[in-house]
């Protein structure tokens, strides 16, 4: 009898996460925290002496967010906080790579986000008009990311990103940091979040 493979990951908080059937009780914040420090967004093709990570990137989506939403709950800013966290164990991909890989990675990613949406008290599926919000949010983060730091033009970006009103950005400069600090800020945050629930 062929033995299966295996499909969890262990992760520093001792939790052995299941990547096929994560449970709920299998996610600490700490290990999301820690991996999306050090998963590179852009394939790493960012200027800077550090790469731009997708916790780092999880921060701006939830600044943005609060400021094109700004009476929404505060369980959705954590929903925005959270809205790649699942690539603390499945990595980040460039879209072309998705489309490439086809609907097996789409299907994982909405397991690992509904078992850290229960995790830690929202719905395991958001609202469809929540996550338009989270996605516009996204894609603004995009646009920045790209012509601060990924080397588009302001032409490309707005081909690929759309034109965002620059009023919802103002005063969000992205810098590259170590990403000890960037854990630290995104545990803080998610914190914060929660205690305000």
């Amino acid at each position: 009898m062929a033995k299966s493979p295996r499909a969890w990951q262990r992760m520093l908080s001792g939790r052995r996460l299941d990547l096929l059937d994560p449970t709920p009780m299998d996610i600490e914040i700490e290990d999301i925290a820690h991996g999306l420090a050090f998963v590179a967004r852009w394939n790493g093709q960012t200027l800077g002496d550090f790469p731009y990570s997708v916790a780092e990137h999880s921060i701006l989506v939830e600044q943005l967010y609060a400021r094109m939403y700004p009476n929404a709950p505060v369980k959705w800013r954590l929903a925005a906080l959270l809205h790649d966290a699942p690539e603390y164990v499945i990595g980040d991909m460039i879209s072309p790579v998705k489309a490439a890989v086809g609907p097996g990675y789409g299907a994982l990613d909405e397991r690992l986000t509904a078992a850290i949406h229960i995790r830690f008290g929202l719905p395991a599926q958001i609202p469809a008009s929540v996550k338009k919000q989270i996605k516009r949010a996204d894609r603004v983060s995009a646009w920045m990311e790209a012509v601060q730091i990924a080397g588009f033009s302001t032409t490309e970006a707005n081909k690929f990103f759309g034109r965002p009103d620059p009023a919802l950005f103002e005063g969000l400069d992205i810098h590259l940091r170590p990403p000890v600090q960037v854990r630290q800020d995104y545990t803080q945050r998610h914190e914060s979040l929660l205690e305000q629930i």
